[in-house]
């Protein structure tokens, strides 16, 4: 199967993704994480507006899922590592995955 450019995008924009969440989350701190997501006004807006986007993508990635005939294993892995590693991880590998399905659909 070909690789395309936005295969690629979306892989580095997976790479990327555990990067930057993952050298803030590894960090140390003074106060739970839980706390940190609601200490000002500005980091309970982005939390509850990620909580509502992650959601929609969960949703809509175990449609999607059902509609391609992927894995239900691949959802289930990508529901976990959402909450465990990171939205921003898993929604381009999703999407990555995603293409790729349709690219092999249609070679068909």
């Amino acid at each position: 199967m070909k690789i395309t450019g936005l295969q690629i995008t979306y892989g580095l924009l997976a790479v990327i993704g555990v990067c930057v969440t993952w050298y803030f989350n590894l960090q140390p701190r003074e106060t739970s994480y839980i706390a940190d997501l609601y200490s000002t006004s500005a980091s309970a807006s982005f939390t509850n507006d990620l909580g509502v986007v992650i959601t929609a993508f969960l949703i809509w990635s175990f449609i999607e899922t059902k509609r391609l005939q992927m894995s239900y294993k691949l959802w289930t892995a990508m529901f976990v590592f959402t909450f465990v590693i990171a939205a921003a991880m898993t929604v381009p590998l999703f999407l990555l995955l995603r293409e790729r399905r349709l690219l092999a659909m249609d070679q068909k």
